[in-house]
């Protein structure tokens, strides 16, 4: 896989669709068939969130999905867990902006790993572009409310707007309250990119549901 421009990890520049395995809507036993199927519906990352685990049950979680990465390119993310993407080979590292400094965290990771931060405002997201040397993505949202960030203001597609007039040098993902039925509102104020939670934790077929905003995605 080729680098991305900073050098740093794998190039996103194609990645349109960004996964995330939430334990918040999956249930324990459904854990390793939802991961299953949000691969075989081709998202282009996936991210553990375990928000509400201790490091030893978010440990576990990872360990039960972790096969399933061995013999595929898509990168595998652990939500705010530092330790835990030191100890696996391979893991990506995604922080929200009161969680471990950015430069901290890359020096720790080192060069290889995907490495992404959360932004909520246009300051935000142009702290992440002057930091794209040391980033890998970053994300813009909630756009809209949603229960997954209940006590975040949405930011609203004037956030999206804003951000992509910024013309960010490394990718971007759109995410909160993100749906099939909002999605070209997204897209028409500059969303190229999504992360999706509820909809597709909570669809009867997840990978049919990935299959078919990938499609609207890259049209």
């Amino acid at each position: 896989m080729a680098l991305q421009q900073n050098g740093l990890g794998p190039d996103l520049s194609a990645a349109r669709f960004y996964a995330i395995l939430d334990t918040g809507y999956v249930a324990p036993a459904d854990w390793e068939h939802v991961c299953r199927a949000l691969l075989a519906g081709g998202a282009d990352l996936i991210q553990l969130r375990a928000k509400d685990q201790s490091h030893k049950e978010r440990r576990l979680l990872l360990e039960r999905i972790l096969p399933f990465f061995e013999k595929v390119p898509t990168p595998l993310i652990i939500n705010d867990d530092l330790e835990l993407a030191l100890a696996y080979p391979r893991l990506g590292l995604h922080l929200g902006q009161d969680d471990l400094p950015i430069k901290d965290a890359r020096d720790a990771l080192g060069p290889d790993r995907i490495l992404g931060l959360s932004t909520h405002s246009p300051e935000q997201a142009q702290g992440a572009i002057d930091r794209s040397h040391l980033l890998n993505y970053f994300a813009v949202g909630p756009v809209f409310a949603t229960p997954t960030k209940p006590t975040y203001q949405p930011v609203g597609l004037e956030l999206v707007s804003t951000v992509a007039a910024m013309n960010p040098p490394l990718p971007w993902f759109c995410i909160g309250g993100i749906k099939a039925g909002n999605l070209d509102s997204v897209r028409s104020a500059g969303g190229k990119r999504v992360a999706v939670v509820s909809e597709i934790l909570q669809a009867t077929d997840p990978a049919a549901l990935i299959r078919a905003y990938q499609t609207r995605l890259r049209a």
